[in-house]
């Protein structure tokens, strides 16, 4: 999908070209490991993307800047599949899984590093900007996760407590991708500001796909563990929805999938799916995933450049909305 693409090309060239030295083996072999398991690297893209829309006088001045968020993006799975103790990225094992815990944790914080020297590669003039939304967004990923863990310990999370989650853990890492990427060609705050917009909103509905998928999506194409997310008990929108919807009978059943560990793997994720279908639920995350694309397309119909400059972001928009994983 977007490994084809011409600027997904150019990232990872770029990537395979890179040198690492050989030892410690178990600091850069995972890092290695991690960035070539040809991820869809929409991140790295959009910085691309945002550089183009206000029309960049050299695109190769904003592939260093791609490269940061690819690594930061990079790091940032590598951690929290830790916590998360999931067995699967992209199809294959995770680095926890491969290596140890702690050969995770510090390959993890090598990739950040790498990171910030790519950004230092960017042209000089510009670094200051980039560095300002590079660390508010990174320091929101890392709220966003931190997030994510807290609702585990708390019974009940409201829907916008959830969407805000996600807008800090997943959404503004694309925004902030396009907004440096304008940054890189000059755009106005203004502009600066619709394309982030239309990055966080995109983001939003990008999880709300990516909830759904981990439950209805195919094995064969997701690359991630089906259901994983029943199974180790997340507040996705589609539990969030469950229960504010439940009777009290199916509340009874819900508690029991949830509490009890003696439930089978299959058994659990079948019952659950089932709840799921009762209160049409898939149906309202697909309504609300609808919602924030809306928001996202009026902030790009509101960028001041013309639409024939808007088109690949409009498709690629679509794509990531139909995809099967």
């Amino acid at each position: 999908m977007f490994e084809q693409h011409p600027y997904g090309k150019l990232i990872s060239e770029y990537i395979q070209n890179a040198e690492y030295p050989k030892q410690p083996a178990d600091l850069y072999d995972p890092i290695k490991y991690i960035l070539s398991l040809s991820g869809k690297r929409i991140r790295p893209i959009l910085v691309l993307m945002g550089a183009k829309l206000f029309g960049i006088d050299n695109l190769q001045e904003a592939i260093p800047a791609s490269i940061a968020i690819e690594y930061f993006h990079n790091f940032s799975l590598i951690h929290d599949d830790i916590m998360d103790r999931a067995p699967l990225r992209r199809g294959k094992e995770t680095v926890h899984q491969k290596w140890n815990d702690n050969v995770a944790i510090l390959s993890g914080d090598a990739l950040l590093v790498k990171a910030y020297k790519e950004l230092g590669k960017s042209p000089s003039d510009r670094i200051p900007s980039l560095l300002d939304v590079f660390n508010k967004i990174a320091l929101e990923v890392c709220e966003g996760q931190q997030l994510d863990m807290d609702f585990e310990k708390i019974s009940n999370v409201s829907e916008d407590d959830y969407l805000n989650m996600i807008r800090l853990k997943t959404s503004v890492l694309l925004g902030g991708a396009l907004q440096m990427g304008a940054i890189l060609a000059h755009a106005d705050k203004e502009q600066q500001q619709l394309i982030y917009d239309f990055g966080v909103n995109l983001g939003i509905a990008f999880q709300l796909q990516d909830d759904y998928l981990d439950v209805y999506g195919d094995p064969e194409t997701f690359g991630k563990q089906v259901g994983g997310d029943i199974l180790c008990n997340k507040k996705t929108i589609l539990r969030i929805k469950t229960e504010q919807l439940v009777d009290s009978e199916a509340r009874e059943e819900l508690a029991e999938l949830i509490n009890f560990d003696t439930i089978a793997d299959a058994e659990k994720v079948s019952r659950m799916k089932n709840l799921y279908a009762k209160f049409e639920v898939d149906r309202y995350a697909e309504e609300i995933k609808s919602r924030y694309m809306e928001l996202a397309y009026n902030k790009l119909d509101a960028i001041a450049v013309s639409e024939a400059q808007k088109a690949e972001l409009r498709k690629l928009a679509d794509t990531l909305m139909h995809r099967t994983r």
